[in-house]
C-alpha cells in the first residue's frame, strides 16, 4: 500500500509513483463495462455502510484536532460527519451507480454527401486530480463520479480531514477490488505535505488530464495560477437573490431564509439580497425581519438601514464578500435593470435567483445574467449536482470552457469522432 512505501520516498518520488499508477489504471478503466463499474460502486456504498463506526472514529480524531485551531464554524461543519452524513455518502454513491453510463454515448451522428458516417461519442478524460479541503465526503463523491465516467482519480484531501478521508478511501478500494477493477483507479495521497499539491499542479509527468479544486479562495487561486493542466473550478460563490415587486412575499421570505441560513458555509449560500425599490414598502422589512429572526446579521445600504435601523452599514467590500457565515448584504435596486447591473458588477458568476411572478422580469433575468446557474422562485442552495439529478458533483465550475455549473459524470467526459466509410478517398 502507498502508506507503507511513502515512508521511504520523498514527496516528488511518491507523487510520480501515484501518477504512473493512475495512468496505468486509466486504460482498463476506460473500457470497463457499465456492469463492472456499477458493481464496484454498489460494493463501495455497502463498505461505507459497514464501515460507519470506523469512519466516525476517524472523523472524531480530525474534529478533536480541528477544535484546537481557529478554524471557522463553517469549515468545522464541512468537516464534521455523523451517522446521517455517512449514510448520505453511501446513498450518493448508489445514486451515481443508477445513472446512465456516459461512456460510449453517441452525442450526435450524421452522414456526409460522400457517404461517410460520423459519430461524436463520449469518452473518459483519463486521470483527474482532485484537491480539496475540510470535506471528507468529497473523497466518496469524487471517487465515485470519476469511476462512473471511466476515469482514474488522484485525491488530495486537506490535512484537517486526513483521517476521515483515509477511512472512506479504504471503503472505495474494497469496492474496486470486489469488482475486479484496478485498485489504483482511486488513489488518496497518503501524505499531508503541501508539496504534493505542487506536484499535482505540474501534472505528475503528464499523467493528470484535469485538476478540480474544492476549497477556499486561496486554494483555488493557487491552483488556477500554477496548474499546468486544465482546471474545472470556481473562485468563490458570491450568490445573489433579487426580489422583484411582483414577488409573492411569503415565498420570498421562505426562499431568502433558506438560501442564506440552511447551510451558510456552502458555495450556493446566498450572500447578497437585492430588493426592488418599488417593493420596499411591502417586502423589505418583512424579509429582513425573517432573516434576523433566523439569526442572520444584516449589512445594509443606507436606504435599507433607514428602513431597518438595527442593520449594520454595508461597506463597498461587503458587496464582493463571500461570507460563508450568518451574514447577508442587502440593497435596494431600481427593478430588474438595477438587479442586472448590480449582479453584473459584483457576481462571481456562480448562482443567482430571481423571486418574481412577472414573466417579463424572469425572462430578462434568465437571458441577461451570465452566471453558471440561474433559478426562478427557488433557493440558491439547490446549486448542487445531487439536486440536479446528477447523483452528485465533483464541484461547481464557473468557467466557460467544457464544463460549467455542477460537474457530474457527463462533464467528466470528453468526446471523440468515429468515422465509418466504404472506401472513400479525398479528391
Amino acid at each position: 500500500m502507498l502508506d507503507e512505501v511513502a515512508k521511504d520516498m520523498d514527496v516528488a518520488e511518491l507523487m510520480a509513483v501515484i501518477g504512473a499508477s493512475a495512468k496505468a489504471a486509466s486504460a482498463p478503466l476506460a473500457i470497463a463495462t457499465s456492469e463492472q463499474k456499477n458493481a464496484a460502486l454498489t460494493a463501495m456504498a455497502d463498505a461505507i455502510d459497514a464501515g460507519t463506526d470506523a469512519i466516525l472514529k476517524a472523523n472524531a480524531i480530525d474534529m478533536e484536532i480541528a477544535a484546537g485551531t481557529d478554524m471557522a464554524a463553517s469549515f468545522l461543519d464541512r468537516l464534521r460527519l455523523d451517522g446521517a452524513r455517512v449514510a448520505a455518502m453511501a446513498e450518493g454513491i448508489r445514486a451515481i451507480a443508477s445513472l446512465k453510463d456516459p461512456v460510449g454515448d453517441v452525442i450526435a451522428s450524421w452522414t456526409r454527401p460522400n457517404g461517410l458516417e460520423i459519430e461524436r461519442v463520449r469518452t473518459p478524460l483519463g486521470v483527474i486530480g482532485v484537491i480539496y479541503e475540510s470535506r471528507p465526503n468529497v473523497t466518496a463523491d469524487a471517487g465515485a463520479l470519476c469511476l462512473k465516467a471511466g476515469n482514474a482519480v488522484v485525491l488530495r484531501g486537506g490535512s484537517d480531514s486526513h483521517n476521515s478521508s483515509r477511512a472512506i478511501h479504504k471503503c472505495l478500494v474494497e469496492g474496486l477490488k470486489s469488482a475486479g477493477l484496478p485498485e489504483h483507479a482511486i488513489q488518496l495521497v497518503p501524505v499531508t505535505d503541501r508539496m504534493a499539491v505542487g506536484e499535482m499542479l505540474k501534472g505528475l509527468g503528464g499523467a493528470i488530464d484535469v485538476i478540480v479544486p474544492r476549497g477556499g479562495r486561496s486554494l483555488v487561486e493557487r491552483v488556477q495560477s500554477e496548474a499546468r493542466v486544465p482546471v474545472f473550478a470556481h473562485l468563490e460563490g458570491l450568490c445573489h437573490i433579487y426580489v422583484d415587486k411582483s414577488a409573492d412575499l411569503d415565498m420570498a421570505k421562505a426562499i431568502a431564509v433558506n438560501a442564506k441560513m440552511r447551510r451558510t458555509g456552502i458555495c450556493g449560500a446566498a450572500e447578497t439580497l437585492l430588493v426592488d425599490k418599488n417593493a420596499a414598502a411591502t417586502h423589505l422589512v418583512p424579509l429582513l425581519d425573517a432573516l434576523s429572526a433566523a439569526g442572520c446579521e444584516i449589512r445594509a445600504s443606507s436606504d435599507v438601514k433607514e428602513a431597518f435601523p438595527k442593520a449594520i452599514p454595508a461597506s463597498e467590500e461587503d458587496w464582493s464578500t463571500e461570507y460563508l457565515d450568518s451574514i447577508i448584504s442587502v440593497a435596494l435596486v431600481n427593478g430588474i435593470d438595477g438587479a442586472i447591473e448590480h449582479i453584473g458588477r459584483y457576481s462571481s458568476n456562480h448562482t443567482e435567483a430571481v423571486i418574481a411572478e412577472d414573466a417579463a422580469v424572469v425572462e430578462r433575468f434568465m437571458n441577461e445574467i451570465d452566471s453558471a446557474i440561474l433559478l426562478h422562485n427557488a433557493s440558491t442552495q439547490f446549486a448542487d449536482g445531487g439536486e440536479f439529478g446528477m447523483g452528485a458533483e465533483i464541484g461547481i465550475a464557473t468557467g466557460k470552457m467544457h464544463a460549467r455549473g455542477p460537474v457530474g459524470v457527463e462533464q467528466l467526459t470528453s468526446f471523440k469522432y468515429r468515422v465509418r466509410g466504404s472506401g472513400q478517398v479525398r479528391p
